[in-house]
């Protein structure tokens, strides 16, 4: 294996700023990628990730900063720069034709070329020697799709491999991946490293991370927060930088923490064994009257996907749900409505709000779906509970034909949940309620759930912010790696606890 130093640098990012409006994506970030290395950028989401990757491909131009790639300065207006400066890039989802063969999907192009056109025979020819210089053995005549999404991945790679690239992006490449495949896509990596190849990796898999990493960038906010040799930088600290330990803002909101469940009685919700293939492996949740469960771990966790199975937003395969004792199918979110779960998804825009509706009509939403179009939700009753539920919610601006695309994000936030509280639940489901708002309405939204659970409704409650999580839940359920590695019990742990709970796989520090 090369020995990668500091006078190795292929891509040098200085002072990097990209401004959306409204938002600063990047805030004066440097990233310095190695030759011969496997460079892991880490943080949680919106921390920059995407918008760092976006800038050295191409994808988004800078507002300042520099990138210097091989010695030279670079001015990238599209991905097509970056290529030709030998950068390419392998995303989660692969961007090939599954209707060509490999070897086209190979040398897509890149074909041999004659005088009188494509030379077929010798293109499949030079498709066959770099899918062998990967280790690889495909019929290259055979159609993409015909193969695993892991092989298409390798696939990927070899195509990038055609055009001598430098620099190798692979974002989230393992994410469709079993163990098997990760190794073989793991043993490409370590090959392309040794022959001299930077890769910058992005995953969310603590495990893979340090399994292939030689160092570690982490971003927070926009913001460079550190960076490591991967074996000088202890998982728990990875963790605690990603997330932040940053003196809470929110004004103080009463615990619940150590409020008394009767879980002797029988759960409000009790799933057994539910798990998805390719999503999540079979998991435990139980959830009892007036209790605030909380959903604990790093994105891509299985946090949200366990939930999905939940209201039905996904179709379980395995496992069993009940409700109150009495076992239930749950296909599809209607069917969850009717059994009284409602769920408020991470995804504000895309599966939450419809932008061109009013807040009102937003609202009863959900009370339409659980009636059916048939019994059709007049003026008067909409208008009034719109109007209850806004003085309820302080959501703002007041007026209720508002639409609702015109409200801050806290405020759509505090929307979404007065359409799930008009459904009268047993069970509210909230995955990242507070995520993207200000300080004042995720103060407004913590006292809501808190106030509700104490009226005894329950609640799965889903954060990245570990402080809130202990804040609001009696019991706290921890995932990783897509799969439930414990339980804890909030007022037995601390936040240095949970992240190393985390970090360490299910295992307690010792007192």
């Amino acid at each position: 294996m090369l020995q990668p130093t500091a006078t190795d640098a292929v891509v040098r990012m200085r002072d990097i700023t990209i401004a959306f409006p409204g938002v600063l994506a990047l805030d004066g970030v440097d990233f310095t990628l190695r030759r011969g290395e496997v460079h892991s950028l880490m943080g949680e989401n919106g921390a920059g990730k995407s918008t760092l990757i976006k800038a050295l491909t191409g994808v988004y131009r800078i507002d300042a900063g520099s990138i210097v790639v091989d010695g030279a300065g670079r001015d990238f207006h599209g991905t097509a720069d970056a290529q030709a400066a030998g950068i390419s890039t392998v995303f989660q989802e692969v961007n090939l034709c599954p209707n060509l063969s490999v070897g086209e999907n190979v040398m897509l192009g890149n074909e041999v070329r004659r005088a009188w056109g494509i030379d077929w025979r010798a293109t499949h020819r030079e498709a066959a020697r770099h899918l062998a210089s990967l280790g690889l053995s495909l019929d290259t005549r055979s159609t993409l799709s015909s193969h695993s999404i892991a092989l298409q991945q390798l696939v990927a790679i070899a195509r990038s491999m055609v055009t001598s690239a430098s620099v190798l992006v692979l974002d989230e490449p393992t994410s469709s991946l079993d163990r098997i495949e990760v190794e073989q896509l793991f043993g490409v990596m370590r090959d392309l490293r040794d022959r001299g190849v930077a890769i910058l990796f992005v995953s969310h898999f603590l495990d893979q991370v340090y399994e292939i990493s030689d160092r570690i960038t982490v971003l927070r906010n926009g913001r460079l927060i550190g960076e490591h040799s991967a074996r000088d930088l202890p998982r728990d600290e990875l963790v605690s930088q990603m997330i932040g330990r940053a003196v809470a803002e929110l004004e103080a909101v009463a615990t619940t923490a150590e409020r008394t469940i009767d879980r002797d009685a029988t759960p409000v919700l009790r799933a057994s064994g539910v798990g998805r293939r390719g999503s999540i492996e079979p998991s435990d949740i139980e959830v009892h009257r007036g209790e605030v469960v909380g959903l604990a771990g790093l994105l891509g966790s299985g946090r949200t996907e366990l939930v999905r199975l939940l209201c039905g937003a996904d179709r379980a395969d395995v496992g069993t749900i009940a409700i109150d004792g009495r076992e239930v199918r749950i296909p599809t979110p209607r069917h969850a409505i009717g059994e009284r779960i409602a769920f408020s998804s991470e995804d504000r825009r895309g599966e939450g709000i419809i932008g061109d509706l009013s807040v009102a009509d937003n609202i009863v939403l959900g009370i339409q779906a659980r009636r059916g179009w048939m019994r059709v939700v007049g003026k008067e009753e909409r208008d009034r509970i719109a109007r209850e539920a806004i003085e309820a919610l302080g959501v703002r601006p007041a007026n209720p034909d508002t639409p609702i695309r015109n409200l801050s994000g806290g405020n759509q936030q505090k929307v979404l949940l007065a359409r799930w509280l008009a459904v009268e639940p047993d069970l509210l489901i909230l995955d990242e309620p507070t995520r993207g708002i200000d300080v004042g309405a995720k103060a407004d939204i913590q006292r809501k759930v808190a106030e509700l659970s104490a009226e005894g409704l329950s609640v799965i409650f889903i954060s990245s912010e570990l402080e809130e999580v202990l804040r609001l839940a009696q019991r706290v359920v921890v995932m990783r790696d897509r799969r439930k590695i414990g339980e804890l019990d909030s007022k037995d742990v601390d936040i240095d606890g949970l992240i190393g709970y985390i970090a360490n796989e299910g295992v307690r520090a010792a007192a």
